[in-house]
């Protein structure tokens, strides 16, 4: 099965920016949705941004409006991926948490709906 990779995590001040990539998945032309998540330990995972694959329709949980900016391209053929993109800019130490890439729902914002995920990576801000 082939599952979403996540690159691009690390740590930033506050104020910072981040830039976290996701290969997510490859060439099928279906309509599904793919998203950023977070999770902090002891808590639930929360949806962070969330889009699609057709028609780019994007949601952003209210936390990050305004600072996460949430992108793909869309394969074009059989030897590319989609691919996920989410800027992060003026972190706050809020922030902080595992992200994880996940793909392949009909429901954007039900995490528990995603049916395949990558490892995550971590972010981490600091003052």
């Amino acid at each position: 099965q082939e599952l979403p990779v996540e690159s691009g995590g690390g740590s930033a001040q506050t104020g910072g920016s981040l830039r976290l990539i996701c290969a997510v998945s490859g060439h099928d032309g279906n309509n599904y949705c793919m998203g950023w998540f977070r999770q902090v330990p002891g808590k639930e995972r929360e949806a962070v941004a969330t889009t699609t694959t057709l028609g780019g329709s994007i949601w952003y949980a209210e936390a990050v409006k305004g600072r996460f900016t949430i992108s793909r391209d869309i394969a074009k053929d059989d030897n590319d991926r989609n691919t996920l993109y989410l800027q992060m800019n003026n972190l706050k130490i809020e922030d902080t948490a595992m992200y994880y890439c996940a793909t392949h729902s009909r429901y954007c914002q039900n995490v528990g709906s995603y049916a395949k995920w990558g490892q995550g990576t971590q972010v981490t801000v600091s003052s």
